[in-house]
């Protein structure tokens, strides 16, 4: 299967090769990297290493002392920088009593959001099993989902509770996977359900995060494993930009349910990613399950 995006013929023989890689990995496959890529992928485990003796000791000595530490968030904005990512906070976050839902690409968001904002979050359970990301986002009380078990749906919804009156903020992924950038599917909303009632003061803050012209690259998608994803991001030569828009916050019980306040932030998030993009979203071209997402015909291309 084929992205739809650019048509290969069109890209020069370096973003072609990129082309070939990125369809590899949507197939699953293992994707190869030069020793250089290797030689970088060290060069900033290494540094994520270093960065964690640094601050690791320094949180753990903080939390005798007081209650909530801001070494996790340090820890996760160095990490996305050592990661190549040079994130751009556009527009104002509020900092408690908030519940942040986002469109998701990357398990680079995390990174980019918590350290700009401290956040928790709510991700897939695929992300757990991925090396040192997975354990730093347990660090930062992520609550994992597998949005497959309807009979814990109950239990991570109180976790989520437990998460927002901890942690202040909240942040949710409700595509149900992560996409390309270039797309946004519909939003699952089983984990609004915790606004319903909203809790006394909390508001819903719709966020935006854009990759730019690298996103399709970034993008963690198809039968990809997030270790191979991990590999492709930690070994990518040079550095990436991420804007991350924090709306215009709005009040959920302005809106009946969680069904309307999961319209009200996608209508948000289409409308900044459209104008962002300058074009219309195109189709999602995998089929995605949570959220009973199929593919047009379309949208796919037959390698």
């Amino acid at each position: 299967m084929i992205d739809p995006a650019v048509p290969p013929g069109n890209h020069k023989a370096s973003d072609q090769r990129e082309h070939e890689l990125r369809q590899a990995a949507i197939r699953g496959e293992s994707t190869p990297v030069t020793w250089a890529g290797w030689l970088r992928l060290g060069l900033r485990a290494a540094a994520l290493v270093g960065l964690l003796l640094i601050l690791l000791p320094l949180h753990y000595l903080y939390r005798t002392l007081a209650y909530g530490s801001p070494f996790p968030m340090l820890f996760l904005r160095g990490a996305a920088r050592i990661c190549g990512a040079r994130v751009t906070v556009i527009g104002t976050h509020l900092r408690r009593d908030v519940f942040y839902v986002a469109n998701h690409l990357s398990w680079v968001d995390i990174l980019a959001v918590a350290g700009a904002s401290g956040t928790a979050f709510v991700a897939k359970a695929e992300l757990a099993e991925t090396p040192v990301v997975g354990w730093l986002a347990r660090l930062n009380r992520t609550v994992f989902v597998k949005r497959e078990h309807r009979m814990g749906v109950a239990e991570q919804i109180n976790a989520l509770k437990e998460a927002l009156f901890d942690n202040w903020s909240v942040t949710v992924f409700p595509e149900g996977t992560t996409t390309d950038g270039q797309s946004l599917l519909p939003f699952k909303t089983s984990m609004l359900s915790v606004l319903e009632p909203p809790p006394p003061g909390v508001l819903v803050q719709p966020v935006i995060l854009d990759y730019g012209a690298v996103a399709e690259w970034i993008g963690w998608i198809g039968e990809e494993s997030g270790v191979n994803n991990a590999k492709r991001v930690l070994s990518r030569r040079g550095t990436f930009r991420l804007k991350v828009h924090f709306l215009e916050p709005f009040s959920p019980e302005d809106f009946r349910g969680r069904k309307a306040i999961g319209m009200e932030s996608r209508r948000r998030i289409e409308e900044g990613l459209v104008a962002i993009l300058g074009r219309p979203l195109r189709p999602f071209a995998h089929t995605v399950p949570p959220v009973r997402y199929e593919p047009r015909p379309e949208s796919q291309r037959v390698d």
